[in-house]
């Protein structure tokens, strides 16, 4: 079968941006902290894409007070509990993301919007849209994860399918495509660190890819591959801290 998602990496820049990203991610991923530490490292890397994905819905909170558990925001709450719950999805993401997405929002939205919208998406009119998705992550002829998970987070942006922060649940399954294809297999690559590095290009190139247009789909891409350059690059500090503590 033909990967529908190839002509994406024709795209001017866009594959030499996806090869950067990668090399980056290697690199970082041969960090020592992750030898002995990693369950550590794949923590800390956890609660800053929490406070960065929060912090993209507008819930702006200082990283210390949240690892202290004293942040009450609701939809800062919501982070918290997809990033605790991440490990736990991965295997399921790629057989049944549907279901997977209706987790996401049911974490993300509790105590947000009404019990009975949890898990719901709002209407039927980006049904055809969110199938088209799916099949593409049950598929498995997607050749390029980073492409896929680039794709994945722009739909759900340009859809949002789900009442109050959907967001979230856009970033988390973005973040599920990398980890369960092994483009980031320990979890410990923080691309939402890099999307709020650069949030006014994230803005702006997600409404580039709503748009459909090639130039559109480019500035997407490559700000995708950006961001997990930047969350590579973050990788290291984090291993640093994680080992200076003992």
């Amino acid at each position: 079968m033909t990967d529908p998602l190839a002509p994406l990496l024709r795209l001017a820049d866009v594959a030499d941006a996806v090869a950067d990203a990668r090399e980056q991610v290697d690199t970082a991923l041969r960090h020592r902290a992750l030898r002995r530490h990693g369950g550590l490292v794949a923590a800390e890397v956890s609660l800053r894409v929490a406070v960065a994905s929060a912090a993209l819905e507008g819930a702006v909170h200082d990283p210390d007070e949240v690892r202290a558990g004293v942040v009450t925001d609701p939809v800062m709450q919501g982070a918290l509990r997809i990033a605790r719950a991440t490990g736990g999805l991965v295997d399921r993401w790629p057989l049944a993301p549907r279901q997977v997405l209706a987790r996401l929002h049911v974490l993300a939205a509790r105590d947000i919007v009404p019990a009975a919208a949890l898990g719901r998406p709002v209407d039927g009119s980006a049904a055809a849209r969110l199938d088209t998705l799916a099949g593409l992550i049950t598929g498995g002829v997607v050749a390029e994860p980073l492409a896929l998970a680039a794709v994945t987070h722009g739909e759900l942006l340009t859809l949002r399918p789900f009442a109050g922060p959907s967001g979230l649940v856009a970033r988390a399954a973005a973040r599920l495509t990398l980890i369960s294809s092994g483009w980031d297999p320990r979890g410990v690559i923080g691309a939402d660190i890099g999307h709020l590095a650069r949030q006014p290009e994230y803005l702006g190139a997600s409404g580039a890819f709503a748009t459909g247009t090639p130039d559109g789909l480019r500035s997407w891409l490559r700000h995708y591959a950006a961001a997990v350059a930047i969350g590579a690059r973050e990788l290291p500090v984090v291993g640093d801290e994680v080992m200076s503590r003992g």
